[in-house]
Protein backbone atom coordinates (compact mmCIF):
# COMPACT_ATOMS: atom_id res chain seq x y z
CA UNK A 1 0.00 0.00 0.00
CA UNK A 2 1.11 3.65 -0.44
CA UNK A 3 0.27 5.16 3.00
CA UNK A 4 0.32 9.50 3.30
CA UNK A 5 2.14 10.70 6.74
CA UNK A 6 1.27 14.04 7.20
CA UNK A 7 2.83 15.57 10.51
CA UNK A 8 2.64 19.97 10.58
CA UNK A 9 5.59 20.94 12.17
CA UNK A 10 7.91 18.79 9.48
CA UNK A 11 5.28 20.04 6.86
CA UNK A 12 5.49 23.58 7.57
CA UNK A 13 8.63 24.25 9.07
CA UNK A 14 7.00 27.19 11.05
CA UNK A 15 7.58 26.08 14.56
CA UNK A 16 11.01 25.04 14.54
CA UNK A 17 10.71 24.02 18.41
CA UNK A 18 8.44 21.28 17.31
CA UNK A 19 9.97 19.50 14.96
CA UNK A 20 12.45 16.99 17.15
CA UNK A 21 8.75 15.63 18.35
CA UNK A 22 7.13 15.55 15.38
CA UNK A 23 10.08 14.21 13.11
CA UNK A 24 10.44 11.31 16.19
CA UNK A 25 6.75 10.28 15.52
CA UNK A 26 7.19 10.87 11.72
CA UNK A 27 10.24 8.57 11.64
CA UNK A 28 8.40 5.93 14.00
CA UNK A 29 5.33 5.93 12.00
CA UNK A 30 7.34 5.32 8.84
CA UNK A 31 10.09 3.13 9.60
CA UNK A 32 7.27 0.96 10.70
CA UNK A 33 4.75 0.94 7.53
CA UNK A 34 8.20 0.54 5.39
CA UNK A 35 9.60 -2.61 7.65
CA UNK A 36 5.67 -3.86 6.60
CA UNK A 37 6.87 -3.38 3.08
CA UNK A 38 4.27 -0.40 2.16
CA UNK A 39 5.63 2.78 0.10
CA UNK A 40 5.49 5.98 2.33
CA UNK A 41 4.82 9.49 1.27
CA UNK A 42 5.67 12.50 3.41
CA UNK A 43 5.13 16.32 2.74
CA UNK A 44 8.45 18.17 4.22
CA UNK A 45 9.76 22.08 4.00
CA UNK A 46 12.94 20.76 4.77
CA UNK A 47 13.22 17.98 7.15
CA UNK A 48 14.07 14.86 5.96
CA UNK A 49 14.20 11.23 7.64
CA UNK A 50 15.22 7.54 7.50
CA UNK A 51 12.23 6.29 5.79
CA UNK A 52 9.72 7.09 3.50
CA UNK A 53 9.83 9.50 0.21
CA UNK A 54 9.61 13.13 0.93
CA UNK A 55 7.21 15.44 -1.12
CA UNK A 56 8.23 19.23 -1.18
CA UNK A 57 5.47 21.01 0.93
CA UNK A 58 6.16 24.64 2.88
CA UNK A 59 3.29 26.13 5.47
CA UNK A 60 1.13 27.99 2.58
CA UNK A 61 1.14 24.40 0.24
CA UNK A 62 0.40 21.87 3.19
CA UNK A 63 -3.38 21.78 2.99
CA UNK A 64 -2.72 21.40 -0.85
CA UNK A 65 0.04 18.85 -0.67
CA UNK A 66 -1.89 16.60 1.43
CA UNK A 67 -4.89 16.91 -0.86
CA UNK A 68 -3.17 16.34 -3.70
CA UNK A 69 -0.74 13.37 -2.70
CA UNK A 70 -3.76 11.68 -0.64
CA UNK A 71 -5.39 10.75 -4.51
CA UNK A 72 -1.98 8.62 -4.88
CA UNK A 73 -2.42 7.02 -1.50
CA UNK A 74 -4.29 4.20 -0.42
CA UNK A 75 -4.50 5.64 2.93
CA UNK A 76 -3.13 8.27 5.19
CA UNK A 77 -2.74 9.79 8.57
CA UNK A 78 -2.72 13.51 10.28
CA UNK A 79 -0.47 14.73 12.81
CA UNK A 80 -1.38 18.55 13.68
CA UNK A 81 -2.04 20.56 16.62
CA UNK A 82 -5.70 19.26 17.64
CA UNK A 83 -7.91 23.11 16.51
CA UNK A 84 -6.31 21.66 12.98
CA UNK A 85 -6.86 18.21 12.66
CA UNK A 86 -10.75 18.50 12.31
CA UNK A 87 -10.08 20.01 8.50
CA UNK A 88 -7.13 17.91 7.25
CA UNK A 89 -8.87 14.97 8.26
CA UNK A 90 -11.49 15.96 6.13
CA UNK A 91 -9.26 16.61 3.08
CA UNK A 92 -7.87 13.19 3.82
CA UNK A 93 -11.04 12.08 3.77
CA UNK A 94 -12.23 13.20 0.46
CA UNK A 95 -9.17 11.57 -1.12
CA UNK A 96 -8.46 8.33 0.86
CA UNK A 97 -8.78 6.76 3.57
CA UNK A 98 -8.44 7.73 6.71
CA UNK A 99 -6.24 6.43 9.44
CA UNK A 100 -7.12 8.49 12.29
CA UNK A 101 -10.31 10.23 14.02
CA UNK A 102 -13.26 11.46 12.15
CA UNK A 103 -13.51 15.58 11.47
CA UNK A 104 -16.46 15.33 13.89
CA UNK A 105 -14.69 13.59 16.34
CA UNK A 106 -11.45 15.04 16.28
CA UNK A 107 -13.56 18.49 16.83
CA UNK A 108 -14.72 17.48 19.88
CA UNK A 109 -11.46 16.54 21.36
CA UNK A 110 -10.17 19.91 19.97
CA UNK A 111 -12.28 21.87 22.24
CA UNK A 112 -11.17 21.61 25.54
CA UNK A 113 -14.22 23.11 27.47
CA UNK A 114 -17.19 21.06 25.01
CA UNK A 115 -14.46 17.45 25.56
CA UNK A 116 -15.11 18.03 29.35
CA UNK A 117 -18.68 18.49 29.21
CA UNK A 118 -19.25 16.05 27.21
CA UNK A 119 -17.17 13.17 29.10
CA UNK A 120 -18.41 14.88 32.62
CA UNK A 121 -22.23 13.81 31.02
CA UNK A 122 -21.18 10.69 30.20
CA UNK A 123 -20.12 9.91 33.90
CA UNK A 124 -16.17 10.02 33.30
CA UNK A 125 -14.28 12.52 36.01
CA UNK A 126 -12.61 15.42 34.54
CA UNK A 127 -11.21 18.22 36.52
CA UNK A 128 -14.23 20.82 37.09
CA UNK A 129 -14.29 23.76 34.42
CA UNK A 130 -14.06 27.62 36.74
CA UNK A 131 -15.59 30.63 35.84
CA UNK A 132 -14.29 32.46 38.58
CA UNK A 133 -11.00 31.92 41.44
CA UNK A 134 -11.30 31.61 45.01
CA UNK A 135 -8.67 32.38 47.40
CA UNK A 136 -5.98 30.30 48.17
CA UNK A 137 -7.04 27.63 45.36
CA UNK A 138 -4.95 26.94 42.51
CA UNK A 139 -5.95 26.70 38.85
CA UNK A 140 -4.90 25.19 35.60
CA UNK A 141 -5.52 27.62 32.92
CA UNK A 142 -4.83 26.66 28.80
CA UNK A 143 -6.45 27.76 25.95
CA UNK A 144 -9.76 26.47 25.00
CA UNK A 145 -8.37 25.46 21.46
CA UNK A 146 -5.08 24.27 22.06
CA UNK A 147 -2.01 21.46 21.82
CA UNK A 148 -0.46 19.35 24.47
CA UNK A 149 1.05 21.17 27.44
CA UNK A 150 1.18 24.87 25.09
CA UNK A 151 0.44 28.19 26.80
CA UNK A 152 -0.27 25.99 29.76
CA UNK A 153 -0.09 27.74 33.34
CA UNK A 154 -0.66 27.11 37.17
CA UNK A 155 -2.21 30.15 38.57
CA UNK A 156 -3.91 31.02 41.79
CA UNK A 157 -6.17 34.02 39.85
CA UNK A 158 -7.09 34.13 35.91
CA UNK A 159 -9.55 36.68 34.21
CA UNK A 160 -12.47 34.80 32.76
CA UNK A 161 -12.78 34.84 28.61
CA UNK A 162 -14.09 32.76 26.12
CA UNK A 163 -10.52 31.84 24.60
CA UNK A 164 -9.24 30.43 28.04
CA UNK A 165 -10.54 27.36 29.80
CA UNK A 166 -9.87 27.42 33.68
CA UNK A 167 -10.41 24.21 35.84
CA UNK A 168 -9.13 22.98 39.24
CA UNK A 169 -6.11 21.94 40.12
CA UNK A 170 -6.13 17.70 41.00
CA UNK A 171 -2.96 17.10 42.28
CA UNK A 172 -1.65 13.38 41.51
CA UNK A 173 0.33 11.42 38.87
CA UNK A 174 1.02 12.72 35.46
CA UNK A 175 0.19 9.85 33.39
CA UNK A 176 -0.98 9.08 29.20
CA UNK A 177 -2.29 6.11 28.02
CA UNK A 178 -1.99 5.21 24.69
CA UNK A 179 -4.69 3.21 22.67
CA UNK A 180 -5.61 2.40 19.01
CA UNK A 181 -9.28 3.13 19.39
CA UNK A 182 -12.22 1.50 16.92
CA UNK A 183 -14.77 -1.47 17.10
CA UNK A 184 -12.39 -2.98 19.75
CA UNK A 185 -10.37 -0.76 21.29
CA UNK A 186 -6.87 -1.62 21.86
CA UNK A 187 -4.71 -0.43 24.73
CA UNK A 188 -1.11 -0.36 24.36
CA UNK A 189 0.58 1.62 27.72
CA UNK A 190 0.43 3.66 30.55
CA UNK A 191 3.32 6.53 30.19
CA UNK A 192 4.18 8.97 32.97
CA UNK A 193 4.29 12.09 31.86
CA UNK A 194 7.66 14.40 32.63
CA UNK A 195 6.11 17.75 33.77
CA UNK A 196 8.03 20.75 34.58
CA UNK A 197 6.65 23.76 36.34
CA UNK A 198 8.49 26.61 35.41
CA UNK A 199 10.75 28.63 37.93
CA UNK A 200 10.30 32.22 36.97
CA UNK A 201 6.78 33.82 38.42
CA UNK A 202 5.28 36.39 35.65
CA UNK A 203 4.62 39.75 35.74
CA UNK A 204 1.10 40.16 37.88
CA UNK A 205 -1.59 41.01 34.68
CA UNK A 206 0.58 39.16 31.67
CA UNK A 207 -2.38 37.43 30.01
CA UNK A 208 -5.06 37.86 32.42
CA UNK A 209 -2.88 35.49 35.07
CA UNK A 210 -0.53 36.41 38.62
CA UNK A 211 1.61 33.93 40.57
CA UNK A 212 1.09 32.06 36.96
CA UNK A 213 3.77 29.29 36.61
CA UNK A 214 4.58 27.86 33.17
CA UNK A 215 3.40 24.35 33.16
CA UNK A 216 5.82 22.25 29.84
CA UNK A 217 6.11 18.33 28.70
CA UNK A 218 9.36 17.18 28.80
CA UNK A 219 9.23 13.46 27.52
CA UNK A 220 7.58 10.63 29.33
CA UNK A 221 8.60 7.17 30.65
CA UNK A 222 7.16 3.96 29.07
CA UNK A 223 5.42 1.84 30.26
CA UNK A 224 4.70 2.93 33.53
CA UNK A 225 4.53 0.32 36.14
CA UNK A 226 1.44 1.06 38.24
CA UNK A 227 -0.94 -1.66 40.18
CA UNK A 228 -4.11 0.78 38.68
CA UNK A 229 -3.18 0.23 35.31
CA UNK A 230 -6.78 -1.46 34.36
CA UNK A 231 -8.57 1.11 36.16
CA UNK A 232 -6.75 3.49 33.91
CA UNK A 233 -6.96 1.63 30.94
CA UNK A 234 -10.93 1.24 31.28
CA UNK A 235 -10.87 5.31 31.96
CA UNK A 236 -9.37 5.42 28.40
CA UNK A 237 -11.10 2.87 26.60
CA UNK A 238 -14.45 4.87 27.94
CA UNK A 239 -13.15 8.48 26.74
CA UNK A 240 -12.62 7.20 23.23
CA UNK A 241 -15.66 4.92 22.87
CA UNK A 242 -17.72 8.34 24.39
CA UNK A 243 -15.93 11.00 21.71
CA UNK A 244 -16.25 8.22 18.83
CA UNK A 245 -12.42 8.60 18.23
CA UNK A 246 -10.79 6.35 15.81
CA UNK A 247 -6.70 5.37 15.53
CA UNK A 248 -4.46 5.89 17.87
CA UNK A 249 -5.35 7.99 20.61
CA UNK A 250 -3.19 9.73 23.80
CA UNK A 251 -5.38 10.35 26.81
CA UNK A 252 -4.04 12.73 29.21
CA UNK A 253 -5.03 11.40 32.89
CA UNK A 254 -4.24 12.91 35.73
CA UNK A 255 -4.19 10.34 38.49
CA UNK A 256 -5.52 11.02 42.01
CA UNK A 257 -8.18 9.23 44.11
CA UNK A 258 -9.60 8.55 40.28
CA UNK A 259 -8.63 9.47 37.80
CA UNK A 260 -9.08 12.51 36.03
CA UNK A 261 -8.76 13.07 32.17
CA UNK A 262 -7.71 16.34 31.66
CA UNK A 263 -6.84 16.03 27.62
CA UNK A 264 -7.84 14.12 24.58
CA UNK A 265 -5.23 14.09 21.69
CA UNK A 266 -7.29 12.16 18.78
CA UNK A 267 -3.49 11.60 16.61
CA UNK A 268 -0.29 9.70 17.43
CA UNK A 269 1.78 11.81 20.36
CA UNK A 270 5.11 11.82 21.23
CA UNK A 271 4.61 8.57 23.64
CA UNK A 272 4.73 6.86 20.69
CA UNK A 273 8.33 7.13 20.43
CA UNK A 274 8.88 5.39 23.34
CA UNK A 275 6.76 2.79 22.85
CA UNK A 276 7.92 1.88 19.56
CA UNK A 277 11.28 0.70 21.54
CA UNK A 278 9.53 -1.50 23.61
CA UNK A 279 6.31 -2.82 22.08
CA UNK A 280 7.03 -6.55 19.61
CA UNK A 281 3.63 -5.21 17.51
CA UNK A 282 4.67 -3.20 15.08
CA UNK A 283 2.49 -0.14 15.22
CA UNK A 284 1.89 0.84 11.25
CA UNK A 285 0.15 -3.14 11.47
CA UNK A 286 -2.15 -2.23 14.11
CA UNK A 287 -3.30 0.78 12.57
CA UNK A 288 -4.18 -1.05 9.20
CA UNK A 289 -6.00 -3.91 11.08
CA UNK A 290 -7.69 -1.47 12.83
CA UNK A 291 -9.46 -0.24 9.80
CA UNK A 292 -9.24 -3.25 7.30
CA UNK A 293 -8.79 -5.90 9.78
CA UNK A 294 -9.32 -7.38 13.43
CA UNK A 295 -6.77 -6.26 15.92
CA UNK A 296 -5.37 -8.36 18.89
CA UNK A 297 -7.01 -8.78 21.85
CA UNK A 298 -3.69 -7.60 23.45
CA UNK A 299 0.27 -6.49 23.03
CA UNK A 300 3.17 -7.29 23.94
CA UNK A 301 5.94 -5.07 25.91
CA UNK A 302 9.51 -6.02 26.49
CA UNK A 303 11.55 -3.83 28.81
CA UNK A 304 10.90 0.12 29.31
CA UNK A 305 11.99 3.49 27.33
CA UNK A 306 12.61 7.11 28.93
CA UNK A 307 12.90 9.55 26.94
CA UNK A 308 13.14 13.62 27.30
CA UNK A 309 12.12 16.63 25.06
CA UNK A 310 15.58 17.64 25.21
CA UNK A 311 16.85 14.31 23.75
CA UNK A 312 14.92 14.17 20.96
CA UNK A 313 15.78 17.69 20.20
CA UNK A 314 19.47 15.98 19.80
CA UNK A 315 18.58 13.03 18.17
CA UNK A 316 16.47 14.73 15.54
CA UNK A 317 18.13 18.24 15.41
CA UNK A 318 19.85 17.61 11.92
CA UNK A 319 16.84 15.47 10.28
Amino acid sequence: MKILIAEFAVGTDIEKSLIPEGAAMLETLAESFTRLGHEVYYPSAGTKICAGTRVESTDESFRQVIERKAKDCDAGLVIAPDSMIPELNEVLEENTVNLGCSPQSATCCADKLMCTEILKKAGIKAPEIVKKAEEGKKYVTKPRFGCGAEATYLVTEFDNNEELVASEYVKGETLSVSLIAGKKPLPLTVNRQFIEFGEKETEAGENGKTGAFGIKYNGSLTPYQTPRRDELYETAISTVKCLNCFGYVGVDIILADLPYVVDVNPRPTASLFGISHVMREEIGDLLLKNKFGELPDSIHIEGEYRFSKDALGELFEKA
